[in-house]
């Protein structure tokens, strides 16, 4: 099994670093920026494997509320079981499995270097009646790393929206409920 969440880690890497520069470019910074600025090299990947079981009383599960993530950019794969939704233009909508398909989003990280360019996608998961579901996510973090809006992308009529800070010191304001 390691050798099996080694070459996912490593297809993922390649992933997140394409990804990346993509948004990156259309951002405008630079192609480079946003991962630079997110950790470059140093990055940390975090997999994690959720494990929702089947309930046929859904008004008795305690999950996870709906939320936005941390990291700056979220790839998962999921498994063929329905359940994974976000919230878009005021109305939760399912994303659809699609075989072989990853599922990517924008995560905090992303939208406080873009300044509010780039929305980080609030979501949440639901169980199904009758069978488990499964997703594997991959997360970057780098706990020491300093994050804030791009110079580049501050200006006198676009002022920065979000105050730079330590990322350990964001994820304790998150969790603790501090802004």
């Amino acid at each position: 099994m390691r050798d099996a969440n080694e070459e996912y880690v490593k297809c993922l890497r390649g992933v997140a670093d394409k990804l990346l520069s993509v948004l990156s470019k259309w951002l405008g910074p630079g192609e480079n920026e946003l991962k630079e600025n997110g950790g470059g090299d140093e990055l940390n990947y975090l997999l994690k494997i959720n494990y929702y079981a089947p309930c046929p009383r859904l008004d008795l599960v305690l999950g996870v509320v709906t939320h936005t993530k941390m990291s700056t950019i979220t790839i998962f794969v999921p498994n063929q079981v329905q359940g994974f939704q976000l919230f878009k233009d005021n109305h939760w909508l399912n994303v659809k499995y699609i075989p072989n398909a990853l599922i990517i989003h924008i995560s905090d990280q992303l939208e406080i270097l873009s300044n509010g360019k780039y929305k980080s996608t609030l979501h949440w998961t639901i169980v199904n009646k009758e069978m488990t579901r499964m997703s594997w996510p991959f997360l970057e973090s780098s706990p020491d790393l300093v994050i804030g809006p791009f110079s580049k992308l501050i200006s006198k009529d676009d002022p920065p929206k979000y105050k730079t800070k330590k990322y350990c010191d964001y994820v304790f304001c998150k969790l603790n409920k501090i802004p």
